[in-house]
């Protein structure tokens, strides 16, 4: 998948996982990803939707990790 110019990873190796989220997202919404990974052509609501579900996912990959600490400071 094409990189966003526009954007800088604070960490580099993230990259890869970042695509493998965004091709799971698109898949479970149903959404063909673009051959040449240019995402320009498609809807914005197509674009949003990967986008929040991106997102979602993100955020409760981080509420786990932050419980799993939490559970090891209350021990």
């Amino acid at each position: 998948m094409a990189s966003d110019r526009n954007s800088q990873l604070v960490v580099q190796q993230s990259r890869k996982a970042l695509d493998q989220l965004k091709f799971e997202a698109c898949q479970e919404l149903g959404i063909t990803i673009p051959q040449d990974g240019y995402y320009g052509n498609m809807m914005t609501r197509d674009t949003g939707r990967i986008g929040g579900n991106i997102t979602r996912r993100l955020v409760q990959i981080a509420e786990q990790q932050l419980a799993g600490q939490s559970n090891q400071f209350s021990r």
